[in-house]
């Protein structure tokens, strides 16, 4: 059976999500990315020490986002697009995700979740990392303006690996309000809430 190691609260959340959106039957492990995820039966099968990783069969897979596009293209059904473009797109948005939303979410959610102590908090580095989203977000906001979902009228895999993404920022989301609407769209799926349901 394939197995998805990692939590709802962490990055793991938008695999259980795109693994609930596939319909596959699985075996979550819950392993939580401090301690767990660095001891040495864990290591075995991520090396980074991060979660998630997916087990299916003999594949081992780490990345999120890979891991998300290999269950769209095995398991996901409408999730993965039938059209060739579509596909290409999926993953050209995908890594969009990840090259110019998450290197500004994690510091961010570095300072203000993880340093509980607000003494220790680099606030000028949170306020970077806040207006450079702006950028990114605006283009997102103007493509969503036009379009249901990432790739038009129906949600995809695209859909999850970047809300999974952009969910992070923890900023004002008033000046974004088709992203808003998009988010809401997204987090009401019932794959969604069962995800985030899980430990």
């Amino acid at each position: 059976m394939l197995k998805i190691y990692g939590t709802s609260g962490s990055r793991a959340l938008r695999t259980l999500w795109a693994a609930e959106e596939c319909g596959v039957e699985f075996e979550h492990i819950p392993t939580h990315f401090v301690g767990e995820a660095q001891q040495k039966d864990y290591l075995s099968l991520n090396p980074n020490g991060k979660v998630p990783t997916m087990v299916d069969g003999d594949l081992v897979m780490f990345e999120s986002m890979a891991i998300n596009l290999y269950l769209a293209e095995n398991y996901g059904g409408s999730l993965w697009p039938a059209a060739k473009a579509d596909r290409a797109r999926a993953l050209q948005w995908s890594v969009w995700g990840v090259a110019e939303v998450e290197n500004h979410t994690i510091p961010i959610v570095w300072e203000l979740m993880f340093k509980t102590d607000e003494a220790d908090r680099d606030m000028v580095s949170v306020e970077q990392h806040r207006q450079a989203l702006g950028r990114p977000l605006r283009m997102l906001n103007r493509h969503l303006g036009q379009n249901a979902y990432l790739l038009g009228d129906e949600f995809s895999i695209a859909d999850v690996n970047v809300s999974g993404t952009v969910s992070l920022a923890q900023i004002d989301w008033s000046p974004y309000p088709e992203i808003v609407r998009w988010q809401a769209c997204c987090q009401a799926r019932p794959a969604y809430q069962r995800a985030k349901a899980r430990a």
